[in-house]
């Protein structure tokens, strides 16, 4: 790629922030921390999950760091990429999770997966207190796998009248959880009411339950990235034909950047090692976590 001094990759802005935030004694506090949590060994379908935070780094470089609308630069932005965990599965790695995301109690968290098995570590490593999914699939499955951190979240004292799951697909889940999910007290939103209503407003008021109303709320935001339709995240094992448009994640990605209830937010089950040839899911994964920055240089200061 042609290099351009007056065309900042955003790979490099990830880069040289890092480099200034570890070289500063005593260190500053960052704006946002992005950490790899690449868990794939108990997916239900056979991923390479593993490889997809390195990649989301690598895509960084085709985009550059200016928000056209409403005219922001992510330079002004101090983020802190902590790298990759080395083995994120089992009950070691989840802890290890957890270690991670709590050196950094007061900033938000961007967690770049791996599979969805992360948003269990994840959120409580954020001490989150309420849960907003952008997903297909309720991720109310016994045992532990990429199927089952709501309901661990949940068993583990999350109170699941504060869990909102966004986009949930026709077809993806079964009678049985969807009354699991019921019972629970689990407000759902199917994918079909983002065709009638704004994708922003649907947002407002996940937020708005999953803080119980509290602006010192702690809300953990995953995309599930397949979530979307199946035509702009192949890379997705689950991603089915008529899901959400890539334009509706970005912008659930900057709302939830932007709220300062929203203390962490992951991106999660992109297999980076079964993507078009275009790299359109990895792409827009790498863009997720630019929106998010935008939305975390959007916030009110304090």
């Amino acid at each position: 790629m042609i290099e351009d001094p007056h065309w900042p990759r955003a790979s490099a802005w990830l880069a040289d922030s890092t480099a200034r935030l570890r070289a500063e004694h005593p260190p500053s506090r960052p704006d946002l921390v992005v950490l790899g949590v690449p868990a794939h060994r108990t997916s239900l379908s056979p991923t390479g999950a593993h490889e997809t935070p390195g990649a989301i780094r690598a895509a960084l470089a085709r985009c550059s760091t200016w928000v056209t609308e409403p005219g922001l630069d992510l330079a002004a932005l101090r983020v802190l990429d902590l790298g990759d965990l080395d083995e994120p599965d089992g009950a070691d790695g989840e802890r290890a999770t957890i270690q991670a995301v709590r050196q950094y109690p007061d900033v938000p968290v961007l967690a770049l997966g791996g599979d969805n098995s992360i948003t269990y570590a994840v959120a409580h490593g954020a001490f989150a207190d309420g849960l907003v999914t952008l997903d297909a699939h309720h991720d109310l499955r016994d045992g532990t796998s990429n199927g089952s951190p709501v309901r661990r979240l949940v068993e583990a004292g999350l109170d699941a009248r504060r869990v909102v799951q966004v986009g949930i697909a026709d077809f993806a889940n079964s009678p049985q959880y969807a009354a699991r999910a019921r019972e629970l007290g689990i407000t759902v939103v199917p994918r079909g009411v983002l065709d009638r209503r704004p994708i922003a407003d649907v947002m407002a008021e996940a937020l708005e339950i999953a803080s119980g109303g509290s602006p010192e709320a702690r809300v953990h935001v995953d995309l599930d990235v397949d979530v979307c339709d199946r035509s702009v995240a192949p890379a997705c094992p689950a991603a089915l034909p008529g899901g959400i448009s890539a334009r509706q994640l970005r912008e659930v990605a900057r709302i939830a950047g932007a709220d300062p209830r929203v203390v962490a937010i992951d991106v999660t089950e992109v297999d980076a090692t079964a993507d078009a040839p275009d790299q359109r899911t990895v792409r827009l994964a790498a863009l997720c976590l630019l929106e998010v920055a935008t939305g975390v240089l959007q916030r009110p200061p304090g």
